[in-house]
């Protein structure tokens, strides 16, 4: 089995000031192997693929690529060792095309003065082919957010990878999209490329892996053959505790309110939805369904006038109201949680503290300066509330888990005391 191991990391740690991301995680990957890493949410999944990639250095522990020790620093040494990444997060330029987007890394050692756009189109055509229909020449500030994550694939796959870590790599993606890009991993896997796949959906795991490694805390609990366990047993094994059901009881619907609280009426914006209606009662949970594209996205948006409409109208507690702005959709009680924390959701190189503060900074102030023991206080109770793994309400936001940054931004949307939550993608 030694010839097969493709990547082996050793006993590696890896601290964030007093919180410990890492403690002794150990984890092979062997070649034409697709392998699921599963883990709650700040069980260092993405702090051992950051380390994997070069973007972090770890503290101790060691590295091993086909059997040969290598020492990581960067991503460009990751690159020459033929690993690929698609990040959860997405990391494009937005102000240049989708081709120039996935040949960056290969234009940037180009010691010519000039770039051969024709060809630079074409072979990202064939690239994207496979994957959505996107027009190379486009630029990525154009694109949605599930076609910029089609990108980030498309780069990782140009790189001819020998490893190819996949973060999350279905979050923004259509069923169409995912079920192309699990058709391209698959082929991948036959030509004995390394997958490295984590993912929170159970169904992918089972129906694309051949192994699983569960993490907890930072430390490897175990590793399973796909086919001798089950995701009750994964479950389990990631929170520590039986767990009987993955998903809390819904209420009897003979305790749920009658009344409705919230509802609107013939919603159009003239080009990506058209009359829309629908209620919300108190106490409840509505699901907005459909295909990525379809317009879920931009009614939430518009009725917090985040977006433009065109025609329709909102009822709130019975009443019409006009919202004109953002600011105006808060004082209402109505909040917009963003599927795009990164650049439209938090402030990532400022502070926890800070970050929960910014929605109403009216709740941590006095005669208009901020109070910092109010601020404090504030921060404190949602970092327990919500459980927020962090070092402390200090740390740099960029240094969390996406799952930790996700309840940051929800704390951030709870201090206004919401009565209406319109969630976008928020797992």
């Amino acid at each position: 089995m030694s010839e097969n191991i493709l990547l082996e990391v050793k006993g590696i740690d890896k601290s964030f000031g007093a919180t410990k991301a890492l403690n002794g995680m150990s984890f092979q990957l062997l070649k034409g192997e697709v392998h699921a890493i599963v883990g709650e949410n700040g069980a260092g999944k993405s702090t051992l693929m950051n380390i994997i990639a070069g973007i972090f250095a770890p503290d101790s522990g060691e590295i091993y690529i086909e059997g040969k020790r290598v020492e990581i620093k960067n991503p460009h040494e990751a690159e020459k060792h033929g690993i690929g990444f698609v990040h959860q997060e997405i990391a494009l330029c937005p102000d240049v095309s989708v081709a120039e987007n996935i040949f960056m890394s290969e234009i940037n050692k180009n010691k010519r003065f000039t770039v051969n756009y024709k060809k630079l189109y074409d072979r990202a055509s064939k690239i994207l082919k496979p994957l959505a229909n996107i027009n190379p020449r486009k630029l990525v500030a154009d694109l949605s957010i599930s076609n910029q994550q089609v990108v980030e694939i498309a780069k990782a796959l140009s790189m001819n990878c020998k490893i190819i870590i996949f973060d999350e790599p279905t979050a923004a993606l259509s069923e169409k999209e995912a079920e192309s890009l699990f058709k391209i991993i698959r082929e991948l896997k036959s030509n004995g490329i390394g997958i490295i796949y984590i993912s929170h959906r159970m169904a992918e795991v089972f129906s694309l892996c051949d192994r699983v490694t569960v993490m907890r805390d930072g430390r490897l609990i175990d590793t399973k053959n796909i086919n001798e366990t089950d995701s009750k047993e994964i479950v389990n094994l990631m929170v520590g505790r039986e767990i009987g059901d993955i998903y809390p009881p819904k209420r009897d619907s003979s305790t749920c309110s009658k009344e409705t609280i919230f509802e609107i009426r013939e919603f159009s914006d003239g080009k990506r939805f058209q009359n829309i209606s629908f209620d919300l009662k108190e106490g409840e949970i509505l699901g907005l369904a459909g295909l990525v594209g379809a317009g879920r996205s931009e009614v939430a948006q518009s009725v917090c006038a985040l977006n433009s409409k065109i025609s329709g109208e909102v009822y709130y507690q019975g009443s019409r109201i006009d919202i004109k702005s953002p600011g105006e959709s808060i004082k209402h009680g109505i909040v917009y949680l963003t599927e795009d924390r990164k650049s439209a959701g938090l402030f990532l190189d400022l502070s926890i503290k800070w970050n929960i503060s910014a929605m109403k900074l009216l709740n941590v102030s006095k005669k208009g300066l901020i109070q910092n023991h109010l601020e404090t206080n504030q921060c404190d109770t949602f970092i327990r509330e919500l459980g927020i793994k962090c070092s402390g309400m200090n740390q740099n936001l960029s240094s969390l888990s996406g799952g930790n940054q996700q309840k940051v931004l929800l704390a951030k949307l709870l201090t206004v005391k919401p009565r209406i939550v319109f969630m976008d993608e928020p797992t």
